[in-house]
Order: C-alpha cells, then sequence, then structure tokens
C-alpha cells in the first residue's frame, strides 16, 4: 500500500484508532490496535470480521459474562525471566498470577468440555442452551491451544496474600525471621516509650510527642534547643529546622539487629522468588503465547465496545465486489452528535437535536465505477466522501462499520484520498492544479 502524507489523520483514521485504543484493558489489547493493518486478502478479513462478531454475540448475548478481571501485561518480565538466576519481584509475580488465572478463566470459557452448558438470551426474555462449538468456532479454534499453569497459580499463590506481599509461612526461615523483628521491634518500641516518658517528664520534648520512623530506625522527635539533654544520634532534621529525630543510645544496638534482620529477610524472599522463577521458567515460551491469546481477546473486546458506540456491524463481503451500502454513517460526526444529544439530554423530537444523515451508496465496478456529487456550499458533499473512504478504510481494518445489516461491501487495493485546499504558496500552485499533482501520484 502506498499513500499520500498524513493519510489517516485526513481520513479521521487516526480518532478511530484512538477510541478503539481506549477500549483496551491492557497495553497487550493496545500494542495491537496499534498494529491493525489494511487487508485487501478476503479470506483473512472475512476471519478478522467473524472472530469480532462472535466475541460481539458472547458479550451481548451471553448468560455467563466473559472473565475480565486480570488484564496485565507481563511479558517483560516473563522474558527476562529466560535467563538464568532471575526472578520476578513481588509485584511482577502478583500480576503474573492473577492474569494467569484470567487467562484459565477465558481458555476454559472459551472451549468449553463437550457437552457443558452454554446458554445465551434467546431473545424473548429467557436464555436457551446452545452448542458453544457450533456457535462460535473460530474463538473456540483460538482458545484450543491455550496452555494453563494450575500448579504455578497455587504455588504462588500460596506464597503471595490476596493483597500481593510475601506471607510469613512462605518459609519455615522467613516465618522465624519476621518472628524475631517482630519480637525485636516490640522490645524497642517499649524501650522508647520509656525513654520518652522520661523525656516529657524533665520537659525536654511536649507532652504529645510520639516515636517514629526515620531511614529505618525508631527516633524521637526533640526540638534542637533538648540536643544535648537526650542522649543519641541525630537522624533527620525537618524541613523548617525546628525539629530533629534522635536515636537514644540505649536502642542504637537493637536497631542494628532490626536492620540485619531485614536483609535478612530480603535475601530469603529472594530465595523463594528464585525457586519460584526456576518453576516458571522452562514454561515461558507457552506463558508467551498465552498472553498473545490475552492481548487477542482484549483486541477483540476492545472492537466490540466500539462497536456498540457507533452501532456499527460487520456487513456482508459482496462477492460480486460490489459497494452497496444502505443507511451508511460519518462515525466521527455520529459519535460527536450523540455525545452532543446525551449531554443536553436530547430527544429525538427536540428541535435542537443533531443526527447524521444516513447514506446510501452504490457501486458497481462493471457498471458504475463513479460517483458525481454537485450542489451548494455546506450541502454535505465532503461528509459524503469523507464517509465512503473512512468507513471502507474502517472495514479493511476489520472493524465494524456504521450501516445497515443489508449492505454489502467490496475489497479495494488500494484508497487514496485527496480532500481540502491543498494549495501551496511556494510551489506557485492553484488549488486546482495541487489536486491534479495529487491525482497524477494517485494514477502512478
Amino acid at each position: 500500500m502506498i499513500y499520500p502524507d498524513n493519510f489517516e489523520v485526513k481520513l479521521g483514521f487516526d480518532k478511530i484508532r484512538q477510541m478503539v485504543r481506549q477500549s483496551t484493558l491492557c497495553p497487550l489489547g493496545a500494542q495491537r490496535v496499534d498494529e491493525m493493518q489494511f487487508l485487501t486478502d478476503r479470506r483473512a478479513l472475512q476471519h478478522e470480521l467473524s472472530l469480532m462478531d462472535e466475541m460481539r454475540a458472547i458479550i451481548e448475548r451471553a448468560t455467563q459474562p466473559l472473565p475480565t478481571d486480570s488484564f496485565f501485561d507481563v511479558t517483560a518480565p516473563l522474558k527476562r525471566l529466560r535467563l538464568a538466576g532471575t526472578f520476578m519481584e513481588v509485584e511482577e509475580l502478583f500480576d503474573l498470577m492473577r492474569s494467569l488465572r484470567t487467562i484459565q478463566a477465558l481458555a476454559q470459557y472459551l472451549n468449553p468440555r463437550e457437552g457443558q452448558e452454554f446458554r445465551m438470551d434467546d431473545g424473548l426474555g429467557g436464555s436457551a442452551n446452545i452448542s458453544f462449538s457450533e456457535r462460535f468456532p473460530l474463538l473456540r479454534a483460538l482458545a484450543a491451544d491455550v496452555v494453563t499453569y494450575p500448579d504455578i497459580i497455587r504455588k504462588i499463590d500460596q506464597t503471595l496474600t490476596p493483597t500481593g506481599e510475601i506471607r510469613d509461612n512462605a518459609s519455615p526461615q522467613l516465618a522465624e525471621i519476621r518472628h524475631e523483628m517482630a519480637r525485636n521491634l516490640s522490645g524497642i518500641g517499649r524501650l522508647l516509650n520509656s525513654i520518652l516518658r522520661s523525656a516529657q517528664a524533665e520537659g525536654i520534648v511536649d507532652k504529645d510527642t510520639t516515636p517514629t520512623m526515620r531511614d529505618g530506625r525508631l527516633v524521637i522527635p526533640i526540638p534542637p534547643s533538648s540536643k544535648r539533654k537526650l542522649r543519641g544520634i541525630v537522624h533527620d532534621e525537618s524541613a523548617t529546622g525546628k525539629t530533629l529525630f534522635v536515636e537514644p543510645a540505649e536502642v542504637v544496638e537493637a536497631n542494628n539487629r532490626i536492620r540485619e534482620l531485614e536483609g535478612e529477610e530480603r535475601q530469603e524472599i529472594i530465595r523463594i522468588l528464585t525457586g519460584i522463577a526456576n518453576l516458571i521458567r522452562p514454561e515461558v515460551p507457552n506463558m508467551l503465547a498465552g498472553y498473545d491469546f490475552l492481548g487477542q481477546i482484549d483486541f477483540l473486546r476492545a472492537k466490540v465496545r466500539f462497536a456498540q458506540s457507533i452501532d456499527g456491524i460487520v456487513p456482508q463481503l459482496s462477492e460480486k465486489n460490489i459497494t452497496d451500502w444502505v443507511q451508511a454513517r460519518h462515525p466521527l460526526l455520529y459519535i460527536r452528535y450523540k455525545k452532543h444529544n446525551e449531554r443536553h439530554g436530547l430527544l429525538p423530537t427536540s428541535p435542537e437535536y443533531k443526527k447524521v444523515v444516513p447514506l446510501d451508496i452504490l457501486l458497481d465496478h462493471k457498471k458504475q465505477r463513479i460517483i458525481l456529487i454537485s450542489g451548494p456550499n455546506a450541502g454535505g458533499k465532503s461528509v459524503c466522501l469523507e464517509t465512503l473512504g473512512l468507513v471502507q478504510y474502517m472495514l479493511q481494518h476489520a472493524l465494524p462499520v456504521p450501516m445497515k445489516d443489508n449492505s454489502s461491501c467490496a475489497i479495494y487495493n488500494s484508497i487514496f484520498v485527496d480532500i481540502g485546499d491543498e494549495q501551496s504558496i511556494d510551489n506557485d500552485l492553484s488549488t486546482y492544479s495541487s489536486h491534479l499533482q495529487n491525482m497524477k501520484f494517485f494514477l502512478r
């Protein structure tokens, strides 16, 4: 494909792409939106459109919702994990566990066991059981080869709390370290409170003063005038200079032990994380394929959300390559008017209600190859041309299009756009000459 400069901007497709991108749940889906290509192969285009159509039916009519709880992109940490000796940080491991659960739930949802019930809204206020493989063959094929990891999920779940922190009982050594740390902190707290009460009684610090933490050490806030009255180490000073944070000499050794225990805790956590990494490492290639699947589902879901925002459909692809559109609408204009009407609470009967004038467009490439539009200024000629170009371009990116479902669409190998006044003073070109230069480029 060869396009003139700023093709997608001139046509408005850059805005369409951004709208679809905003409906994604994670960077995996957003990347697929960014990588959308103009498709000219009928089979490839039909496959992508049908996939989206299947996803829309599930989102809109399935009685059990599609699992979309945890869409996270952990492909970068997974790729890093391929190097021996590396490990995932706790936050990354937490995201991995939750997204692996979602991948597993999606794979089971889209590839149900034979005979497993799957119910859909029948359009009459009830629901009916359907054969998933017959109704959704493409989505089932998409999920068929996805590998799931219940054992790894269980191992991570045994290691992390529901809020994503390392459990105390993740290992006997970690439990022992944290128990000693808690015991030492409790002892420091009692000693520090005793010192603080004495300091308050002597007027060294205010009555409402409480111990605080600075650089991981428990300290007492005192005014600079009392610096020599409390034996210890000054660790910090407030921004105003009116408060010093002193570690009493009596708790220095105990605080040092806490710092040692923190180092031991970190080393034990690294050992635990490294052990889990060793379990994951052989599975990285298949896991990455699972995240590719997650990105595909996110992408399809975003396209369905976009379809709903423009009342778009998946039209028939014409066997004879005839463009026969029924009540096609400019999608950007449709969204703009829709937002305006909703913002102002306008009903269709209101004089201020804005609506897009639908277009019926017919191009038979054997009989009628040209559309000629004539009319006054602000009569909708440019909107018609832009609708034709933008909607066709959307279709061949496998996006839904705003028209009636009895429409039929052709597939084009190339689309060229020349819209607006492009005259150049530098090149001494009239508007007409500028358009002729574009026509020359298109024909070449």
